[in-house]
């Protein structure tokens, strides 16, 4: 059990902050931006009752703008896929909601087996030979796959055309510089990275290449001819998946990759205001040695019961500390068996249904927002998710938005200034027709 030390006397508080390099409590939260903080107590009165709370809380909650009340084509990310009834009474059995750390599998063979089911059904949907029993997010899955390429390859640089999510780009430079690489990233035109810009972009330092797949515009590169292209260099890729994707799209391994990574949000996880969520981790055999995270196998007990254990431990850091592959000896399991149950329940076929109404709803949607006097920023082939420019700031048709109950899109300016007249839409098999035409028609209205 981890004991958590909470300071009690000024001394001990100025104790931490001195071994922290900080010299007030007020420096730990000076990311947060100062207009969003709140400097003075909430407004609740004293001796409320519990019945009055609730009400008092939930009032202040129906002020957000929420997913359960608002039409959401917010994407980037994180997205508004439906969740069968069955997931949340599942999840919330006590053999899952409390379970913790399978060590001893005598005790744990429901929690080990239901890891095992979750690799198998992730290789067999990235096409990859083996893959770990989950990371945090997508991005830290990531930013250690960039740390296995690294350790596999002996190079010091990764590449990342700015196609691929802001979030995840910052994530692997994060990871990367602190342990002394360099992270080099590359602009792109048509929304796209074609395979002799690759081919001009990379060096004998590049250990690997990260290519969204579709990218964070939602545009579905041409991950065949950039595998090709980085083979010939000796150098590995890394495939930054949507899962619900490659329900529909040739698997990342057919195609050649060599780690799959993507965030399994999609696959019956809410959005949960971003998160929690799971990452997953794929690759091929040659490198399940060099694997982060944990793995559940199958095996016999000495009576020759089958059974299944945690296994390859000793790359762990809770077995080798600093001498460690990785320092994750961890996974975010209540989430990945969500989306066990979710991947169970719809099967081959009806995963690919789910895509096939997510590509046809984003098309449909494309056409109607053109119609509408937007325009499609790129020309490439696009999923679920794509970007438009408009001959109107996007914050009018957001704003318009929110008082017709529909949640119109992303800015992305912060990531991509030169994109200020640009929005990015989502559309999931959630969206109606009537919801794509409200849409377009507040477009239409904020435009004229």
């Amino acid at each position: 059990m981890t004991m958590v030390y909470a300071p009690h006397t000024d001394e001990d508080r100025q104790a931490m902050l001195a071994a922290l390099g900080l010299s007030s409590v007020e420096e730990l939260f000076r990311d947060i931006p100062e207009e969003v903080r709140l400097r003075r107590p909430l407004r609740i009165p004293e001796g409320e009752s519990e019945a009055g709370l609730r009400r008092l809380l939930g009032g202040l909650a129906r002020r957000n703008a929420s997913a359960d009340r608002y039409v959401c084509f917010i994407g980037g990310g994180v997205y508004d896929h439906y969740i069968p009834a069955a997931i949340p009474p599942l999840l919330s059995r006590g053999e899952f909601l409390t379970a913790y750390t399978p060590y001893q599998p005598e005790v744990s063979q429901g929690t080990l087996q239901s890891i095992l089911e979750f690799q198998t059904m992730i290789c067999a949907l990235t096409g990859m030979d083996v893959a770990n029993a989950s990371m945090y997010d997508g991005a830290s899955a990531a930013a250690e796959a960039a740390l296995m390429a690294v350790d596999v390859s002996g190079r010091d640089r990764l590449l990342v055309p700015r196609t691929v999510s802001p979030d995840v780009r910052e994530t692997v430079r994060t990871y990367l510089s602190g342990r002394g690489y360099g992270l080099d990233e590359i602009d792109v035109a048509e929304g796209l990275l074609a395979p002799q810009r690759l081919a001009e972009a990379l060096t004998d330092r590049h250990a690997a290449v990260i290519v969204g797949y579709p990218n964070f515009f939602g545009v579905v590169e041409d991950l065949a001819g950039l595998v090709r292209v980085a083979h010939e260099r000796g150098v590995l890729v890394i495939a930054y998946c949507d899962p619900i994707a490659l329900g529909l799209f040739e698997s990342p391994g057919a195609l050649g990759a060599d780690i799959v990574v993507g965030d399994g949000q999609a696959l019956g996880n809410p959005m949960n205001f971003g998160g929690p969520s799971f990452g997953f981790f794929a690759a091929r055999e040659a490198f399940l040695r060099r694997m982060p995270g944990r793995i559940a196998g199958r095996t016999v007990d000495r009576d020759g019961t089958p059974g299944c254990v945690l296994t390859l431990q000793t790359r762990e850091q809770h077995i080798r500390r600093a001498r460690a592959t990785s320092n994750i000896c961890t996974n975010n399991a209540l989430n990945a068996l969500a989306a066990t149950i979710y991947l169970s329940l719809l099967g081959p076929q009806g995963l690919r249904e789910v895509a096939e109404a997510c590509l046809q709803n984003a098309h449909y949607a494309a056409e109607r927002l053109e119609a509408a006097g937007a325009r499609l920023a790129f020309r490439a082939p696009f999923f679920k998710e794509f970007l438009v420019e408009l001959p109107c700031p996007p914050e009018d048709v957001i704003r318009l938005g929110l008082q017709r109950g529909i949640l119109a899109g992303r800015r992305v300016s912060r990531e991509y200034p030169n994109l200020d007249r640009h929005l990015l839409v989502a559309v999931t098999e959630q969206r109606t027709r009537e919801e794509i035409d409200a849409l377009a028609g507040l477009v239409e209205e904020a435009i004229r």
